[in-house]
């Protein structure tokens, strides 16, 4: 069933602009992380202007889309139980992101590859629903949106990016923001008046030689960005790429639970967790987290020690 419509956004709610446009686009295919980025905008927007008549009524009508999405998939884990949608939003956060770091560091520079990098940068923002991000996801979403506008300003001016994590330092993104305020290159259909894809400020300047984001090469086989429909480029399906399975401990086959250790309320949790991220990277047939994270359930549940 189609959601309620919403009224035009009210210009004070412009920054939640582009994770309303991303709930759109995944509705069909990620309706979990739709819901998500529905209830991340709705907090956001409470939080900017709850007061006045023109966004009270637009968050009302947000509010309606979420209780509809609530009745439909009701019976669904990921949104009942917060800890499995926030494992489930965070594996497709980091799904799109090493997709679009394996075609950056494979040079393979398009329109879809920015895209990926900037949805993943704002599926981390979606993420603060759960509480605060951890460090790595704060530097992935950091890198994936410097990414995003230096590729994008790259490709405006004619020059070959550099791929992987190179420092650009002074890089200007006013251009990048500058640029999308007047089309509609990622994401089609946004208002010229009211669009601006890369929030200049938020975005890095410092040098990224620093910091350390993993090569994506255990990223899943299919990419969940689509080309905007008005491009007009056709991009080769993706190939699933090797993945490199990490070893399972030897030891861990044969410890048996020390008599003495006692596991906390915490503890159980903790392994819970892993358990459930565990599940939820089968989903992506990404071997390796699921095989990193039950090693590190079944170490927590043996050892009483993670």
């Amino acid at each position: 069933p189609a959601l309620p419509a919403l009224p035009p956004l009210p210009p004070q709610l412009k920054s939640i602009q582009h994770h309303l446009r991303t709930a759109q686009e995944l509705d069909k295919r990620e309706p979990v992380v739709a819901y998500y980025c529905r209830l991340y905008a709705m907090q956001t927007g409470m939080k900017i202007d709850s007061k006045t008549p023109e966004c009270r009524k637009f968050l009302s009508k947000l509010m309606d889309q979420l209780e509809a999405m609530k009745k439909q998939f009701g019976d669904n884990e990921a949104i009942t139980q917060e800890i499995v949608g926030s494992a489930h939003v965070e594996n497709y956060a980091l799904k799109m992101f090493l997709y679009a770091d394996n075609e950056d560091r494979a040079g393979q520079f398009h329109k879809n590859m920015i895209k990926s990098f900037y949805t993943a940068s704002l599926l981390i923002d979606v993420l603060t629903v759960f509480g605060e991000l951890t460090e790595e996801n704060a530097q992935h979403r950091k890198y994936a949106r410097w990414k995003a506008a230096y590729i994008h300003n790259c490709l405006k001016n004619g020059e070959t990016p550099q791929p992987g994590p190179i420092g650009m330092e002074g890089e200007s993104f006013a251009d990048a923001e500058r640029e999308e305020a007047g089309s509609s290159s990622v994401h089609s259909g946004t208002t010229p008046s009211s669009s601006s894809t890369y929030e200049a400020n938020n975005i890095p300047t410092s040098n990224y030689t620093g910091i350390h984001i993993p090569p994506g090469a255990h990223a899943p086989a299919n990419t969940p960005a689509e080309v905007p429909h008005n491009t007009g480029m056709v991009i080769n399906t993706i190939q699933p790429a090797p993945q490199n399975i990490p070893l399972v401990d030897p030891s861990l086959y044969s410890a048996q639970s020390a008599g003495d250790v006692r596991l906390t309320p915490e503890d159980f949790a903790r392994a819970q967790k892993y358990c459930k991220y565990a599940g939820s990277a089968l989903q992506y047939e990404d071997v390796s987290t699921a095989v990193q994270n039950l090693q590190k359930a079944l170490k927590l549940l043996i050892t009483g020690r993670e």
